[in-house]
């Protein structure tokens, strides 16, 4: 097939060669750096596929406009589909594929260099050194061992974590509307309801998946419910939070540490070079003037076995399209489970 790829870096050309290689694929591929909106569609002219990331635009304009050039597959190289107005994709009848699975690894792994990196402040120390400043004040941290840690999401990712924060003796609450006996199974955990894991958590991480439900499931009222001075980590998708709600928890110091690796309106700012221009989100602005804040860009999945199994299930969902397969990984209705994250 012929796949107009979109949002894509050097290291997305990579993978998806590599995986069109050595699966035999033999699709071709046409790369745009430009994000998937209604006003770029017209790039996936002559194609039959066109391949987007988190931050495209796939919403019912752009899904019509992609129909009317013949385009009858998106696949999605990532696992949450907020993006997608799934209701005008059935009615103009293009599939939507996604990959329900990467290295959880990744995700978990970084979220904890996050508590880490915020508790040790890590990243003013590195600073300091560099300026010969050897001076401990102000770097102050706490032990992770005996801390409450509440889990919000107890999927695969929710799941990994949950182990890593156990061997560093922690006490885990777990929320999710779907338990996991895998969750329970890890030893000095318990799941509660939402309330009760906002008052005890010191460190409260979330692993779960955007939908009507939970968006902005961390908001003025739920961070009042928060224990003062925690820590709130999200590696999962920015619109959990309300980010000026959040503000106002800093300011207050209920929120003593704020982690992020996604951001509520990150499309017109994140995977882009912007360091020679004055971005005009003030909110964002804002964000990065606080000292207890952590952002990073979307980069909590970047790992090499995350990238190649993206690569591979991206491949093999466009395979099984072409060749009339059943499609496994096709996203059919938006999906009420917090655990797939």
């Amino acid at each position: 097939m012929k796949v107009a790829v979109f949002s894509t870096e050097k290291y997305d050309r990579e993978f998806l060669e590599v995986a069109n290689t050595a699966t035999n694929a033999n699709h071709e591929f046409v790369f745009h750096e430009t994000r998937l909106e209604a006003k770029t569609a017209a790039l996936a002219t002559g194609c039959e596929a066109v391949c987007v990331f988190v931050n495209d635009d796939v919403g019912a304009e752009t899904l019509k406009i992609l129909a009317a050039q013949g385009i009858r597959l998106v696949a999605l190289r990532c696992t949450g589909f907020n993006n997608v107005d799934l209701g005008t994709a059935a009615e103009v009848g293009i599939k939507v594929v996604r990959v329900t699975a990467y290295s959880p690894y990744s995700v978990a792994e970084f979220a904890v260099g996050m508590i880490l990196m915020l508790n040790r402040k890590l990243y003013k120390a590195y600073n300091r050194v560099r300026d010969d400043n050897f001076s401990l004040n102000g770097l102050l941290g706490f032990d992770l061992h005996h801390r409450t840690v509440g889990i919000v999401g107890t999927g695969k990712i929710g799941i990994i974590i949950s182990q890593i924060l156990h061997g560093f003796g922690c006490h885990l609450l777990g929320y999710d509307p779907y338990p996991n006996p895998q969750f329970e199974e890890i030893g000095d955990t318990r799941y509660v309801d939402l309330p009760e894991l906002l008052a005890n958590s010191d460190i409260i991480s979330l692993h779960c998946p955007l939908t009507p439900e939970n968006d902005h499931l961390i908001n003025a009222k739920t961070i009042a419910q928060m224990k003062p001075g925690v820590m709130l980590i999200n590696t999962s998708r920015g619109q959990l939070i309300d980010t000026k709600a959040a503000i106002e928890g800093i300011k207050s110091g209920i929120i003593g540490y704020f982690g992020i690796d996604v951001y509520e309106q990150e499309e017109h700012i994140f995977f882009k070079d912007l360091s020679d221009t004055v971005i005009q989100d003030d909110t964002f602005q804002l964000l990065q003037s606080f000292q207890n804040v952590l952002i990073t860009s979307h980069q909590a999945f970047f790992t090499k076995e995350a990238m190649n199994d993206i690569a591979t299930t991206t491949l093999s969902n466009i395979t099984d399209f072409e060749q009339g397969k059943p499609l496994q990984n096709e996203v059919k209705l938006p999906e009420k489970v917090l655990t797939k994250a």
